[in-house]
Parts: C-alpha cells; sequence; structure tokens
C-alpha cells in the first residue's frame, strides 16, 4: 500500500509541474489508511515561498486533526522534506513520513544553477538573553499554569 501512497505523491507532483510550479506532492494518510488529505506544490503560482506540500498539510492537520489522531497519521510525499517542513511536520505532531527521493537525490537531479539558488544565510547570536528570557519564561510559566 505504501507504493500506491508515493505513486499518489509522484502524481501530484507531476500536476504541480505542469501547473508550473516545483515538482513536489504529498498525501496524508489516516491511521486506518483513508486519504486525509493531499497537496502539491504551489510556490510559484500562488506567489508564496512557503506553498510546500508538506506544509500545507501540516497546518491542515493542526487545525483539523486532534493530537491523537495526527499521531497515527503517515505523510507520503514526493520528496525529502526541507528543513521548513520537517519543523512544521514535527509542530503539528504526525506520526510517520514517507518519501520517495531524498533530499540528496533530488540534489543530484537538479542543475548546478538551481542548487545554487539555495544558499546559507549568515546567522550571528545568542545575543541579549536576559532580555529575551523574559517573554519566554512568561510564556512557558503560563502554560503550566
Amino acid at each position: 500500500m505504501t507504493d500506491s501512497f508515493l505513486r499518489r505523491a509522484i502524481a501530484l507532483a507531476a500536476e504541480a509541474a505542469a501547473a508550473g510550479d516545483p515538482p513536489f506532492g504529498s498525501l496524508l494518510v489516516g491511521p486506518d489508511g483513508t486519504v486525509l488529505a493531499e497537496e502539491r506544490n504551489t510556490s510559484v503560482t500562488d506567489g508564496d515561498i512557503t506553498a510546500h506540500p508538506e506544509l500545507k498539510l501540516a497546518r491542515w492537520a493542526a487545525r483539523h486533526l486532534d493530537r491523537a489522531v495526527a499521531a497515527g497519521t503517515t505523510m507520503y510525499t514526493s520528496c525529502e522534506p526541507c528543513g521548513m517542513c520537517a519543523g512544521a511536520i514535527a509542530r503539528s505532531g504526525l506520526g510517520a513520513v514517507v518519501f520517495a527521493l531524498s533530499g540528496a537525490q533530488l540534489a543530484g537531479l537538479k542543475s548546478a544553477a538551481a542548487n545554487a539558488l539555495i544558499t546559507e544565510v549568515p546567522q550571528r547570536g545568542p545575543a541579549l538573553y536576559d532580555e529575551a528570557r523574559v517573554p519566554v519564561e512568561a510564556y512557558y510559566a503560563a502554560q503550566e499554569a
């Protein structure tokens, strides 16, 4: 059954490419094997760099599924989720991810010019710890109360 779900994710990726978007597709399958939702990449057609199918499904799950149901789901996706999507998947509480292509395999299939578009942004920090911790500590203390 895993193969059929992955094939559907690949078909969604082909639909995305046919629409002029990057070729990525995903579906979310419930604990009973029912397809709960499907998405494809729409980052170009929506003009939204975050319109990855994995992120859209993670957001859908966080809005529509309780934590226990979400924990029993599996996301099937045409490619290994990027860092942004992996973070959203973890926060949404999904149970598992199965992907067809790894990130390394994807990089090997893309041109050097396409790979060069994604660069690391320099980061500096931490800074102002004593000031920055105040709202964080207050938030989590209120959550525990």
